[in-house]
C-alpha cells in the first residue's frame, strides 16, 4: 500500500527556553488585544431537534453522507478527513470531546476524573477510568493502551507513519497508578493542551506495532469502545456499516445500524428524495428547495419554481401552435421538446414532493473562511501592501454576502484563534485597523505604487538584476561593435553606411526589446494554464501593459508538511495533522528578531492613532493617496500591480465564488487588479494552496479548543532548511515572526488557562498586524436531516453524541421505503 506525502514520525525541535525569556516576551501588547477581560461574545446555537431518550424509538437504520470514503480510519495519519473524525466519533474513546461552548468538557463513560496533581518539579497528570470501560473484545481500558499511542506518537521511532505528535513529545513516562484504572502521566515539559491527548483513544493492537498502526488501521478496527462497532467497509457500495456495540457500558444506542454514505455534493438532492440518505450537509441551493418544497405542500398551490417557471404564456402558446402545426419536422421537433420538459417537471415536483419531509437545521460550522496572502514573494512580500489589501476589504459587507441570505448572524470574525462563544475569544483586528480606502492607498503610495509607475523604466538596485546586468552588457557590446564598424567604414559606399547605420540602431535597442520580449514570454508561460482553466484579469481587461504577476521561481523547493487530502474540505482532522520537523536554531538570528519585537512593541505602546497598531497606517509624510476611486491598477517599475487569485470552480463552491469577486471589486477601487483563476477543486488545494501558487486565495481553517497546539503550525514562521528550501508546516501564508512563534510556545506551556489565553490574544493581534490571513466569517452549517429523527443536525462546536440519535416515533423508525408510502 503507498504512503507517497506521510511522514514518517518526525517531531518539530521547538526553540530553547532560554531564547525566548531575554526579555522578548515581557512587552506591552499590541492594540486590540489587552489583558482585559476576554470579550463577551455569543456563538450561534446548535440546531438538532433535541429530545429526550425516552422519546427516541429503538431500532432502525439512519443513512448519513459523507463526502467520500475515508481513505484511512487512523486518525493520526496524514489522509485523514472528516469521514475519519465523524466514524472513529461513533467507535473509539475521545476523552475531552468539545461542547457547545467550543471548550474541551471530560466525557464519564470514559473517565471518572483527569486533572493536573503535580506541577513541580514536573507536571503530572492523572487519570481515573470509568470502571465498567471495556474494549469490544472484553478487555479493560487501562495503561497499557496509553503507553502504546504514546510510544507510536511521540515521534522518536520513525517506523510509525504519523501526521500529528503535538504534545506527545512532552511526554515523559506513562505509569499504573494505585491500581489498573488509573493512568499517571509525567511531562518533561510543561503541556498547557493536555487533554487534547489520547483523543481518539486506540487499543494497544493497532497502535502496539508499525504495521498495525500504519496499515492495518486504515480499513479495519477489529476493537473498538464505542456506542457503535465496525461491521463493514464496502468501497463498491461507499458505505462503511456500524453496529450497537454489545459490551457498550453506556446509555444503549437508539440504532441499530449507521451507515456513513459516500454522496457527491452534487448529488445530495435526489438522494435526500430518494431516500437513501437521512442526513447531509448542504449548499444553499438544496436549502432553498427544501424550503420551497414544505412552503408549497402548505399552500397546495402549482410550482412557481423549477423546470418550464420561466416560460411565458406567448412561448407556451408558440410552443403549442408549433407541436400542432402542418411543418411535420418542425411539429416532431416541437413535440420531442414538450415531452422532455414534461418529463422533467414531473420529476422535479416528485422530488419536491418527497423533500417536504426534511428540515434544514442551521447553525455556524466550528470553522471560518479567510483570505491568504501569499507573502513568500511578488508584491505581497511587502507587508505594507498585505496591510492596504486587508484595509481595502469591507468583511461586513462580505459576511453578510454569505450570511444574511440563510437567515444566520453576518458578524464578521475577529480572532485566527477562537470563534465567537469560545473562551478566550476576542476581537484583536484592531491591531490592522479598520476598513479605510484612503489609508489603504496611502499604504501603496508608501510601498511605491503609483498611478504612472507601470510606464516607468525599472531603477537601479544596489545589486542588479540579471535582466539590469544583460541590459549593460548588451549596451556595452553594441558600443564596442559601434566603433569596429566606423573604423572598417571608411571604404565602403553610401548604401553600406547607411545599412551599418540602421544595424547599430538595432543593437542600442537591444537591450530593451530583449527585455520586454523575457518578460512577455515569462508572462505566458506563467498564465498559460490558468487560462485554460477559466482566467479573467478584474481592472485591466486587454490593457497595454496588463500581465500578471509572474509566479515565484520554481527552482525554490518548499516542503509542505502532512498536506491532508481533505484540507480543502476543511475538517477538523487537518488542524491536527501538521508532522514536527527539525527547526534550525539560530541564536545570533533569534536574538536579533527579539531586539527587533521589543522595538516594535515599544513602538507600538506609543502609537496613539485609534483603531490600528504602528505600521497599519502610512508613515508621517508618505504623499497622499489617490483619489478614491483608481482608474487602472497602480504600478511600479513598469509593472503593473496585479494579484493571481485562485479560486475553486466546482459546483459547490458558488458562494466562495461570489466572495471572490467582491473582493476583487474592493481591490479594483484601490489600484490592485486581480487575475482570477478558477481551478478544480480536487486540485484547488495541493496544486495550488499548499504548493504556494497563489497571490490571494480563499479557503477555511477549522475551530479547535487547544489554539496553542493547534495554531501554532499554521501561523509558524517558515524556517529555510540546509538546502535551502522552505518548512512551512500549515502556514501556506509563509507569513510569520519569530515573536508569534514564541508567544505560542509559552502559551503551551503555561499551564494556567487564564494566562494562556491572554497569550493567545496577544499572539492573534500580532497575526493581525502582520496581514498574512484575514478572517472573514465564520461558515454556515446547513444539514438537512429527516424531520422525524431528533438529536442530529447542525451541532455547530459539539460533538455529536451517536448513541441518542434515533426516530422519534416506532412508524418512523421503519425502513427509507415504509416511510415514503
Amino acid at each position: 500500500m503507498s504512503h507517497v506525502g506521510v511522514p514518517r514520525g518526525t517531531v518539530r525541535k521547538r526553540r530553547s527556553l532560554a531564547l525566548l525569556t531575554a526579555g522578548v516576551l515581557t512587552i506591552p501588547a499590541l492594540a486590540g488585544c489587552s489583558s482585559d477581560s476576554e470579550e463577551t461574545s455569543r456563538g450561534v446555537p446548535q440546531d438538532i431537534a433535541p429530545a429526550a431518550r425516552d422519546r427516541v424509538a429503538d431500532g432502525s437504520t439512519v443513512n448519513w453522507a459523507v463526502d467520500a470514503m475515508p481513505t484511512t480510519l487512523n486518525a493520526f495519519q496524514a489522509d485523514a478527513d472528516s469521514a475519519t473524525t465523524k466514524i472513529t466519533g461513533a467507535l473509539l474513546p475521545t476523552l475531552f470531546p468539545m461542547d457547545a461552548a467550543g471548550q474541551p468538557k471530560l466525557n464519564p463513560d470514559y473517565l471518572e476524573s483527569a486533572k493536573i496533581i503535580e506541577r513541580e518539579p514536573k507536571q503530572v497528570v492523572l487519570y481515573k477510568l470509568n470502571q465498567q470501560a471495556v474494549w469490544s473484545d472484553g478487555r479493560e481500558i487501562g495503561a497499557p493502551d496509553f503507553v502504546a499511542q504514546w510510544r507510536a506518537l511521540s515521534g522518536k521511532d520513525s517506523a510509525f507513519w504519523t501526521a500529528r505528535n503535538a504534545g506527545y513529545e512532552r511526554i515523559e513516562k506513562i505509569e499504573r497508578g494505585a491500581d489498573d484504572l488509573q493512568v499517571r502521566v509525567t511531562f518533561a515539559k510543561p503541556y498547557a493542551d493536555w487533554r487534547s491527548l489520547f483523543s481518539p483513544l486506540y487499543p494497544k493492537e493497532i497502535t502496539g506495532k508499525p504495521d498495525t498502526f500504519n496499515d492495518g488501521a486504515r480499513t479495519a478496527l477489529k476493537n473498538t469502545a464505542g456506542p457503535f462497532q465496525l461491521k463493514s467497509v464496502s468501497k463498491a457500495k461507499g458505505t462503511v456499516t456500524l453496529t450497537r456495540n454489545p459490551r457498550w457500558w453506556g446509555d444503549k444506542a437508539k440504532l441499530d445500524t449507521l451507515v456513513f454514505r459516500a454522496v457527491a455534493p452534487e448529488d445530495r438532492t435526489k438522494a435526500l428524495a430518494d431516500g437513501t440518505v437521512h442526513i447531509t450537509d448542504v449548499d444553499a441551493t438544496t436549502a432553498d428547495r427544501i424550503a420551497l418544497a414544505l412552503r408549497d405542500g402548505s399552500n397546495g398551490q402549482p410550482l412557481t419554481h423549477g423546470p418550464g417557471a420561466d416560460l411565458t404564456p406567448a412561448a407556451a402558446l408558440r410552443s403549442w401552435a408549433l407541436a400542432h402545426g402542418s411543418d411535420e419536422e418542425q411539429a416532431e421537433i416541437a413535440q420531442a421538446a414538450r415531452e422532455k420538459n414534461r418529463k422533467a417537471v414531473a420529476a422535479y415536483g416528485a422530488e419536491q414532493k418527497a423533500l417536504r419531509g426534511y428540515a434544514v437545521r442551521k447553525s455556524l460550522e466550528p470553522a471560518y473562511t479567510q483570505l491568504a496572502l501569499n507573502g513568500e514573494s511578488g508584491p505581497l512580500a511587502d507587508d505594507r501592501v498585505r496591510r492596504a489589501v486587508a484595509r481595502a476589504l469591507d468583511r461586513q459587507e462580505l459576511a453578510e454576502t454569505v450570511l444574511k441570505p440563510l437567515g444566520l448572524p453576518a458578524k464578521p470574525l475577529g480572532s485566527h484563534l477562537a470563534l465567537a462563544g469560545q473562551p478566550g475569544y476576542k476581537d484583536g483586528s484592531g491591531a490592522l485597523g479598520d476598513q479605510n480606502t484612503k489609508e489603504a492607498q496611502a499604504l501603496l503610495a508608501d510601498a511605491g505604487w503609483t498611478q504612472g509607475g507601470a510606464a516607468e523604466k525599472p531603477k537601479d538596485t544596489k545589486a542588479g538584476s540579471e535582466a539590469e546586468k544583460k541590459d549593460a552588457d548588451d549596451k556595452k557590446d553594441a558600443e564596442d561593435e559601434k566603433k569596429d564598424a566606423e573604423k572598417e567604414s571608411t571604404e565602403k559606399t553610401g548604401a553600406e553606411e547607411k545599412k551599418t547605420d540602421k544595424d547599430e540602431e538595432q543593437a542600442e535597442k537591444k537591450a530593451d526589446k530583449t527585455d520586454k520580449d523575457e518578460e512577455k514570454a515569462d508572462r505566458a508561460d506563467d498564465s498559460a494554464a490558468s487560462r485554460a482553466e477559466g482566467l479573467y484579469i478584474v481592472g485591466q481587461d486587454d490593457k497595454p501593459g496588463a500581465g500578471p504577476v509572474q509566479a515565484p521561481d520554481a527552482s525554490t523547493a518548499t516542503h509542505v508538511l502532512a498536506p491532508s487530502r481533505a484540507a480543502a474540505a476543511q475538517s477538523l482532522a487537518l488542524l491536527r495533522q501538521a508532522s514536527a520537523v527539525s527547526a534550525v536554531s539560530e541564536d545570533s538570528t533569534t536574538a536579533e528578531a527579539a531586539s527587533k519585537a521589543a522595538a516594535q512593541d515599544k513602538a507600538t505602546a506609543q502609537d496613539k492613532q485609534p483603531g490600528g497598531a504602528a505600521g497599519a497606517y502610512a508613515p508621517l509624510g508618505t504623499a497622499a493617496p489617490a483619489p478614491a476611486s483608481v482608474k487602472g491598477p497602480l504600478g511600479k517599475d513598469g509593472k503593473t500591480l496585479t494579484l493571481r487569485f485562485v479560486l475553486p470552480s466546482g459546483p459547490g463552491s458558488q458562494s466562495l465564488r461570489g466572495v471572490g469577486d467582491r473582493i476583487a471589486a474592493m481591490l479594483e477601487k484601490i489600484g490592485i487588479g486581480t487575475e482570477i483563476t478558477k481551478v478544480p477543486d480536487e486540485s484547488y488545494f495541493k496544486d495550488h494552496i499548499a504548493s504556494g501558487d497563489y497571490d490571494l486565495a480563499l479557503y477555511s481553517w477549522p475551530a479547535t479548543a487547544y489554539p496553542a497546539t493547534d495554531g501554532r503550525p499554521i501561523y509558524a514562521k517558515p524556517e529555510p532548511a540546509t538546502d535551502g528550501s522552505l518548512l512551512v508546516e500549515q502556514n501556506y501564508t509563509r507569513v510569520g515572526t519569530d515573536h508569534i512563534d514564541q508567544l505560542f510556545d509559552q502559551a503551551v506551556a503555561e499551564l494556567d488557562e487564564k494566562a494562556a489565553r491572554e497569550l493567545m490574544k496577544q499572539a492573534d493581534a500580532r497575526i493581525w498586524a502582520a496581514a498574512g490571513s484575514i478572517p472573514l466569517f465564520q461558515r454556515p452549517q446547513l444539514v438537512a436531516v429527516d424531520k422525524k429523527l431528533a438529536n442530529v443536525g447542525a451541532f455547530g462546536f459539539a460533538a455529536p453524541r451517536y448513541q441518542d440519535i434515533g426516530f422519534t416515533d416506532r412508524q418512523a423508525a421503519g425502513s427509507p421505503a415504509d416511510r415514503k408510502k
